[in-house]
């Protein structure tokens, strides 16, 4: 992977606009990967940990911590696909880039492997590859494959068709509030409801059926293991956020994921394997950033937790994954819909009444007061390499 290009590290500031980033400090994202790292090497080993870990989008956020937390605390080898843009001339590439130089570079203190193919997990082509490259490397099938892909559009598999993915609410116009990450003021918000045509391709894109596609494609290439775990992720949320989440496009796109979990489960049968989703805690990624809604939720979520002594990041939500889910002697934990909880906390009614009351009469001069927006900030920021402002 060449980095020539991103040599005056220093000099580089972060350029906000519209809830995306625009800049990357690869300095500061390597220090990230390194951060969870060694915090990984540091937990209590597994009690049942897996031994051969397959991760779809693992360069950042919930699917990076997954790879960590398996590698470096499980001793797991772990095969990792992500579509990322390489530095050049006229670029920096994107940020997953140099979180998986960091992780391929670092030392897990155990004799684990990993391999990262470079490539977009939607084709067919990149599917194959993965098989083929495993099994020259001499993995052994995998007895956990990690399914988080967060990506705006995907091709279809049969086709020419580019389905693209929409933030927006279905039936009726969003109205709330959200706060400008490059300015830091509250603003207003309206958001058109979705056509058919984004209802579909939403769920095309962030719905499960890649997710059926590789298991399918891994099973046929007997690279499953007996007993296989596979999880996706997903969000729920507060009534508050539904308008745009849960009730609009992305909900039909998670209710999709619900269903492909239970096909999944048909498939995995004769392997005594599980297809679960997990339910996972609000956090600042490059998904919900720029999700409108969000920043001000989870600026309000974080504050509260934190002043609760409750807040987790992507990698203690991992540790939580495997230690107390995927890693347990006997049957994992699950809700009434057979989801994986790690939302219980943030879904608490003492944390949920408490967020409501910091959201009430929000407003740029009390933003600070009742927010812990400087806390989403920075995490914001970290997903890019810098510290601060």
């Amino acid at each position: 992977m060449n980095t020539s290009s991103t040599n005056n590290n220093s000099a580089i500031a972060p350029k906000i606009r519209n809830g995306i980033c625009f800049t990357i400090n690869p300095e500061g994202l390597a220090r990230m990967v390194q951060r969870q790292i060694t915090a990984a090497r540091k937990l209590p080993p597994l009690q049942n940990p897996p031994k051969s870990v397959l991760v779809l989008g693992c360069s950042g956020g919930y699917g990076l911590s997954s790879r960590i937390i398996a590698a470096c605390t499980g001793g797991a080898d772990t095969f990792g696909v992500s579509f990322e843009r390489s530095p050049g001339d006229a670029n920096q590439g994107t940020p997953g880039w140099y979180n998986n130089l960091a992780f391929d570079n670092a030392d897990c203190g155990n004799n684990s492997r990993s391999i990262t193919l470079v490539g977009d997990a939607f084709l067919p082509e990149v599917k194959t590859a993965t098989i083929k490259q495993a099994q020259e490397a001499g993995f052994a099938p995998f007895d956990t494959v990690i399914y988080s892909l967060a990506a705006p559009q995907r091709k279809d598999p049969h086709s020419d068709t580019i389905y693209r993915s929409a933030i927006r609410p279905i039936g009726e116009p969003f109205r709330g509030i959200t706060i400008n990450v490059g300015t830091g003021h509250v603003v207003d918000v309206v958001i058109n409801p979705a056509t058919e045509e984004e209802i579909k391709g939403t769920i095309k894109v962030m719905g499960g059926e890649d997710w059926e596609l590789w298991l399918q494609a891994l099973n046929s290439a007997n690279m499953l293991a007996p007993g296989v775990k596979t999880v996706a992720f997903s969000y729920i949320g507060p009534s508050c956020t539904w308008p745009i989440y849960r009730s609009g496009t992305l909900g039909r796109a998670k209710a999709h994921l619900d269903q492909s979990a239970r096909s999944l489960q048909q498939l995995l049968a004769p392997l005594n394997g599980t297809a679960l989703v997990s339910v996972n805690k609000a956090l600042v990624t490059r998904a919900s950033s720029v999700i409108p809604a969000m920043p001000p939720y989870i600026s309000a979520l974080y504050a509260e937790m934190k002043e609760r002594g409750l807040h987790e990041g992507c990698f203690e939500q991992a540790v939580r994954l495997f230690r107390d889910r995927l890693c347990t002697d006997g049957p994992i934990p699950v809700d009434a819909e057979g989801r994986i909880r790690l939302d219980d906390w943030e879904m608490l009614p003492e944390v949920q009444q408490a967020v409501a009351r910091r959201l009430e009469g929000l407003t740029n001069d009390n933003l600070h007061h009742k927010l812990d927006f400087k806390g989403y900030l920075a995490d914001f920021l970290e997903l890019h390499g810098f510290d601060s402002f």
